[in-house]
Formats: C-alpha cells, structure tokens, sequence
C-alpha cells in the first residue's frame, strides 16, 4: 500500500498528496495539509475539505481505497483549517465510538509546536482559561470567565530568540482554537495568525541589511498560523496499546525556523550579507 494518498477537488482544481504517518486494521492517521479545512466549513460549505474528498475516494474505489479495502473512515477529532500535522481517523465505527470516548477523557497526549511572538518568562507555564465564542465575531472564541468552558494548555519554551519563540503545547482539554487564543490571552501570539493578534514573520524584520529588487513585494516566511500538531500517543481502543505518531515539521515552518536562527540568534549577532550559506 502507499504511504501517500493523492486527493483532488474538481471544482477548485487543487491537488494534495496526503502522507500516511500510521496505519493499522482499524486507525489511519494522515498528515493534514495547511491550508485544507478537516471537515464540512457551516461558514463556507463550498470550500473542500479532507473528509468529503476521503469519502469520494472511497465511493468511487480510488487506488489508495481500493488498496486498503476501505468502506468506511471517520475523525476522531479536528484540525484548524491552517494548523498542519496529525489527524486520526478510525476505519469503523466501533473504533470510532471508542476514539470519542477517550479524546472525550483527555487521555490522548497531543503535541503542538508554534513559532510565537514575544518572550515569555519562564521556560515551563500553562494557561488555565475558560473559553467561549466570541459574542460578535463568527468563528472566533474568546477568554469568558463566567460562561466559558474549562480549558487548559502546558506550554514549553524549545528556543529563543531575538523577539520569537519555538514553542510546544500540551493542550490537556480540545477547545476550539485553545491554543491560539491561551497564546493570545499572554500577549504571545503565533505569527500569522491575523485573527489573534498575530503578525506575519518578515525577513526583513530579522536582517539587519534587508533589500528588495525593484517591483518585487516581500512575502512573509511563512504564509499561515505557525502552529504544527506534531505528536499524538494514546493507547489504542483494541488493542491496547501504547500508540505513539509523529508528524515530521512541515518546509514552511522549517524555513521559518532557518532564518529565525540564522538572523535572530540570541548567541550572537545577525550575519551580514555575504556571511550566510544558503
């Protein structure tokens, strides 16, 4: 069997090439593109998403399907429309109703990793906030006291640097949005993510010497939320099992982090143009 499965929207002429982290009788865990919503958006119903095109797959006995013998495949659980990394989907209901049980418990350990603005303070620290929607704005959660719902995330500093931080969170609860909004509510927002305070990364905010070509426009380094989900262990619902997925870091989200320690490392001043080897 291959260890990618290819997918394709005829309406919007796009093409993925979805990568296969774990597979067994009965889970299938993919590397989720940015960029493709998980399942159905109730805001933009015309918008592809993973789910509908794994299902057409199925129906119509494409080779990754017909391959596996699959009738049958549902999430266990959602990833952000620009978050990547790993989604978990069960290949039969009874798997499936179990899966929601446990990730209705917490009990599956999942690991993000973010490229954030600012600096925290300690090295190790958790945000504890209720959430809820925005009352105004469509799609959006904000920190609600008295009428949110509880939420929690542990946070751990990989890197510094200059004004940006690698960071990877352990969000115990599975809110909407959880991370973005507990980084926000510190004041520590992931690049990219417009919708919570976050900027765009820029090169030639990193350089000391930043010059661009005539009628050229500069592109952020990296063009999304800056949010990866990495890792996910959770003993499996039939075997029971200590199962343990990895997603590898995504080329935008490197890159970012090639040019954050190339121009803002702490350790020493940024190169100067002609010192960096490309």
């Amino acid at each position: 069997m291959s260890d990618v499965i290819k997918l394709s929207s005829p309406e919007t002429k796009e093409f993925w090439e979805i990568p296969v982290l774990f597979e067994d009788a009965d889970l299938l865990a993919v590397d989720k593109p940015s960029g493709l919503l998980t399942s159905p958006d109730r805001y933009d119903p015309t918008r592809p998403n993973l789910m509908k095109l794994l299902h057409r797959g199925i129906e119509k006995g494409a080779p990754w399907a017909k391959s596996r013998g699959l009738t049958y495949l549902s999430n266990a659980h959602r990833l952000d429309f620009e978050t990547s990394g790993i989604l978990l989907l069960a290949k039969n209901k009874p798997t499936l109703v179990a899966l929601a049980d446990l990730f209705g418990t917490a009990k599956p350990a999942k690991q993000y990793v973010a490229i954030i603005q600012g600096m925290p303070g300690p090295n190790k620290f958790e945000v504890d906030s209720k959430l809820a929607p925005h009352p105004f704005k469509t799609g959006v959660m904000h920190v609600d006291a008295r009428n949110g719902k509880q939420s929690l995330t542990r946070f751990k500093v990989e890197e510094r640097f200059r004004h940006h931080a690698l960071l990877t969170c352990e969000p115990v609860t599975g809110r909407t949005h959880q991370i973005r909004i507990h980084l926000c509510s510190k004041r520590l927002p992931i690049c990219g993510d417009g919708v919570y305070g976050g900027h765009d990364l820029r090169l030639s905010a990193l350089k000391n010497v930043y010059r661009l070509k005539d009628g050229k426009k500069e592109r952020p380094l990296i063009n999304r939320v800056a949010l990866h989900a990495q890792r996910l262990t959770l003993v499996h619902p039939n075997t029971k099992e200590t199962v343990e997925i990895f997603s590898p870091l995504p080329k935008d989200m490197a890159v970012a982090l090639k040019y954050l320690r190339r121009y803002s490392n702490l350790n020493g001043p940024p190169l100067t143009p002609g010192d960096e080897n490309d």
